[in-house]
């Protein structure tokens, strides 16, 4: 007559018991103030371009030439008193890849995956890509590992609060990806790199 009852009553802290210890792994995972994104545009008839990256928000800040200073960042601890480059996000360093050999800004870029940096300034921008590319932040960065160095002019755009990458002037084979955050967009030109 109890053992029914008593079944159920069992069954029940069980299914209790998975149910919070789910909620509860769930609840203390962190969650990080630069959420994590990614963006991929196809090119042409196979390649396909993925930028992934992390979103910092203004949240009132002054960015440029301040938050992310002009020129390298100044050594720290983390960098062994090393300037270093911009990460372009936030937390891991951003990271672009393709499967395909592109033309960045008219120069050549092999098939890969590559750690995305930034030297800002007043004016031109220098964009590095790095065979470095499971970074935390830019720290470790070091330029032999530089794949390519293109130069970039920033545009006055309208306010972005959340870092974001994205693609523009879509043309069948090539294309403008951008960065664009607080007044800035940062555009660089891509281009399915065609044998000779």
């Amino acid at each position: 007559m109890y053992r029914p009852l008593t079944n159920l009553i069992l069954s029940m802290t069980f299914v209790f018991f998975i149910l919070f210890a789910g909620v509860s792994t769930v609840q203390s995972e962190e969650i990080r103030k630069s959420l994590s994104a990614a963006v991929t545009q196809a090119l042409g008839a196979e390649t396909k371009i993925t930028i992934d990256y992390s979103r910092p928000g203004v949240k009132g800040r002054t960015i440029w030439g301040d938050l992310v200073p002009f020129g390298m960042n100044p050594g720290n601890k983390y960098s062994k008193d090393k300037p270093y480059p911009w990460r372009a996000g936030a937390n891991e360093n951003t990271t672009f890849s393709s499967n395909h050999d592109l033309l960045v800004q008219g120069k050549k870029l092999p098939a890969g995956k590559y750690g995305l940096h930034m030297i800002t300034s007043e004016k031109d921008w220098t964009i590095i890509f790095s065979k470095k590319n499971e970074e935390w932040g830019s720290f470790s960065y070091d330029e032999k590992e530089d794949a390519l160095r293109v130069t970039v002019t920033p545009v006055k755009d309208s306010h972005q609060e959340w870092l974001t990458y994205g693609f523009e002037d879509l043309a069948g084979t090539k294309a403008t990806a951008f960065l664009r955050w607080a007044e800035l967009k940062v555009p660089f030109t891509i281009e399915v790199a065609t044998e000779k």
